[in-house]
């Protein structure tokens, strides 16, 4: 058996819609909005109108339940906007001065030999002990701590030849310096 579907005469509710979204929305525009939305909900629900139930009230129940729906949206998403901008007022500056000394560490840092880049690297980088990078290089103890010695010290001297800005950024990191 085939179940047929109401027909609906949507044209004849429309001005009863749309002066009750208008009364909702305060807006002519947001209305017909809300009456759009709400025609497709209703469109998309046919199948739950009862047969010879009063299309009026269903179809003004949707644009209600619609703007209501809408209503929490807007709600929800002010609250998510509002944390968003307590989140951006808690942020750090721009980070470019930063980025910029970066660079000029990493440039002193490459530009150190070979040997005293990599006994540097192994200790301050990658957290071994000094014997654990002395055996990791093949260099006896004292060579790779005079390596570091040396690669520290140039890069003090960079940092001592920068003109001065206040208080000095880089600090040694993997021992004494």
């Amino acid at each position: 058996m085939k179940r047929s579907v109401p027909r609906f005469d949507i044209i004849g509710q429309l001005g009863s819609l749309r002066r009750y979204a208008r009364s909702l929305t305060r807006d002519s525009v947001d209305a017909e909005d809300l009456v759009h939305d709400a025609l497709v909900r209703a469109y998309e629900r046919r199948g739950t109108f009862r047969s010879g139930g009063n299309l009026r009230a269903w179809l003004l129940s949707i644009v209600h339940n619609t703007f209501i729906d809408r209503t929490r949206s807007k709600r929800s998403e002010a609250a998510r906007n509002e944390q968003a901008g307590y989140l951006a007022d808690t942020s750090s500056p721009a980070p470019q001065e930063h980025s910029v000394r970066l660079a000029q560490v990493r440039d002193a840092f490459l530009n150190l030999p070979e040997e005293q880049r990599s006994a540097l690297h192994l200790v301050a980088i990658d957290g071994l002990s000094y014997q654990q990078a002395a055996d990791a290089t093949g260099v006896p103890l004292g060579t790779l701590m005079s390596r570091i010695g040396r690669a520290r010290a140039a890069l003090r001297e960079m940092e001592n030849a920068r003109p001065s800005q206040g208080k000095n950024h880089l600090r040694i990191v993997g021992g004494p310096s």
